[in-house]
């Protein structure tokens, strides 16, 4: 089944299945490029989508990736407090450096493994969904479960609501 899936979708199959992690990826009939439209098609609260946001560490070029819950918006001051100073990553060093699209990147199976934070916002919920490699892919997840799939440490790395 696997195997219809496209390059990248296979690549997060592959980690999650070598994890033990009991959902497989799914391809949805819409894009999910953004956490709303995936909430929307899924049919959950935005705040549920993991979102994966890279950036790049101005000191080696190495990508940061902060996963953080789709309706909070990153603050760069934190991220920056905790890896060091960043700016911000193009579609080009993205998909060299993640191996995958803006759009699809997938918190796990990096072609090259980035320096990761979690937003402690997704632990307000027990299910989350991430972005599978694809556009169209996700797969769900606890916050646990990206904890110890990328084994990133939790932190603050959010604007305040509100």
């Amino acid at each position: 089944m696997s195997g219809d899936l496209p390059e990248g979708m296979q690549r997060v199959a592959r980690v999650l299945r070598d994890h033990g992690h009991p959902h497989s990826p799914v391809m949805l009939d819409d894009a999910a490029r953004t956490a709303q439209q995936a909430a929307d098609a899924l049919g959950v609260q935005v705040g549920q989508i993991a979102k994966s946001i890279i950036f790049r560490r101005k000191a080696d070029d190495a990508a940061v990736l902060v996963i953080a819950s789709g309706d909070r918006r990153v603050d760069e001051k934190k991220v920056d407090a905790i890896v060091g100073k960043t700016g911000r990553a193009d579609a080009e060093f993205v998909k060299g450096r993640t191996g995958f699209s803006i759009g699809g990147v997938s918190p796990i199976a990096h072609a090259v493994a980035p320096v990761t934070l979690i937003d402690r916002e997704l632990f307000r919920f027990d299910e989350i969904w991430a972005a599978a490699g694809h556009p169209h892919g996700v797969f769900k997840l606890r916050p646990q479960d990206l904890e110890r799939l990328t084994g990133a440490p939790v932190a603050d790395v959010v604007q305040q609501a509100g």
